[in-house]
């Protein structure tokens, strides 16, 4: 997808996007659609309409920029004030490549050691990443368990394309030794 030029506006986003998921591959779909985010966002075009971009002052804020009529993917805006951040949490089974749009998030991510027929998982932390505009990551299950942070003083901005559109995942809530699993339903900010 070298030879794709970067795209300037939501419409031209979408265009690339539609033709990344057509590849049948996981992997190949995320990759394509990886490579679109990083290199529109390290070309610095501001695309996003303002009013997606507005923290909220208590939990960060997650809008919805487009929905595939397909159902093939979904694009959502997130918005993330200092130090707000999600618990850790899963992509409930589904494909997802995240890409920082303005300022920069803390990224831990986790692997699933086990999980009990109650609900009680024990996983382990194994890398931390800060990552500044244009830099994208995939998450392809089981590779799907981390946090996000805003560990800066300002507003960041990220853009996370699903595969379909996330409408529920699950939280892992500390308890003991472990996390308890709990369904999550996700919404839109307004």
């Amino acid at each position: 997808m070298s030879e794709t030029r970067v795209a300037t506006s939501v419409e031209e986003l979408i265009g690339q996007l539609d033709e990344a998921v057509e590849d049948d591959c996981t992997d190949g779909k995320c990759s394509k659609v990886k490579e679109i985010l990083e290199r529109m966002f390290r070309a610095q075009h501001d695309f996003l309409d303002e009013s997606l971009l507005v923290p909220l002052p208590d939990t960060y804020a997650r809008r919805l920029l487009h929905r595939d009529p397909a159902g093939r993917y979904s694009v959502v805006v997130m918005v993330w004030g200092p130090g707000q951040e999600t618990p850790l949490h899963d992509h409930a089974g589904k494909w997802c490549v995240e890409c920082v749009y303005k300022g920069r998030v803390k990224v831990d991510s986790y692997r699933m050691e086990s999980e009990d027929e109650d609900g009680l998982a024990r996983l382990t932390k194994v890398t931390t990443v800060h990552a500044g505009v244009g830099a994208a990551g995939a998450l392809i299950p089981p590779f799907e368990y981390h946090v996000l942070a805003n560990d800066t003083d300002g507003p960041s901005v990220t853009v996370h394309v699903y595969a379909e559109e996330l409408t529920c995942c699950n939280k892992f809530v500390p308890e003991g030794d472990g996390y308890r699993k709990e369904k999550c339903e996700l919404c839109y900010s307004p």
